[in-house]
């Protein structure tokens, strides 16, 4: 649905937005701005694209594989999966856009001065608010497979390391 999502709203930008031209939706907090983005955040790395179409490809495989094999959470499968989603959105236009594969440049059109200089699309939105989700599901302690970490698990690995250290002092094993 995020791919979908993306791609659909990238397609209406392109069709309707002229192109770098400030279009106010909501005066100044919300904007259109139509760019064509051929390095990441903030047009860095506009030499190397294909790095980026490598480490996407690279991050969509790892949360397929975490899917299948580790993922039993569904809190954990609904944030990876929204997470892929703008991963993919983005991969997207990297095989597929002009000027070519791998090379492709992102359509971003969504500004909001307001709260940061960038321009970004709907796959941006997806992948920075699921890698705030990612990181508020490891620090409350909720495992890929749905139980929680708690105090006493965490105490229980450095309690097993220090009887292995107490027994390393004394040569027994």
């Amino acid at each position: 649905m995020v791919l979908a999502a993306d791609q659909l709203a990238k397609t209406i930008a392109i069709d309707n937005l002229p192109p770098e031209r400030v279009v106010p939706v909501i005066g100044e907090a919300l904007q259109f701005y139509l760019v064509r983005n051929p390095g990441a955040a903030f047009s860095l790395g506009e030499s190397v694209t294909w790095i980026f179409t490598i480490a996407l490809a690279v991050v969509a495989v790892i949360i397929v594989f975490l899917a299948v094999t580790r993922v039993r959470s569904r809190l954990w499968a609904v944030v990876l999966g929204l997470l892929l989603g703008g991963v993919l959105g983005n991969l997207t236009d990297r095989l597929l856009r002009a000027p070519g594969f791998p090379v492709g440049h992102v359509v971003d059109f969504i500004s909001t001065p307001w709260m940061m200089p960038a321009i970004y699309n709907v796959a941006d939105v997806f992948i920075v608010s699921m890698m705030i989700s990612v990181a508020l599901l490891v620090l409350f302690g909720l495992r890929l497979d749905g139980t929680r970490e708690t105090r006493a698990s965490r105490a229980a690995p450095a309690a097993s390391d220090d009887a292995v250290d107490a027994s390393d002092e004394s040569g027994v094993r």
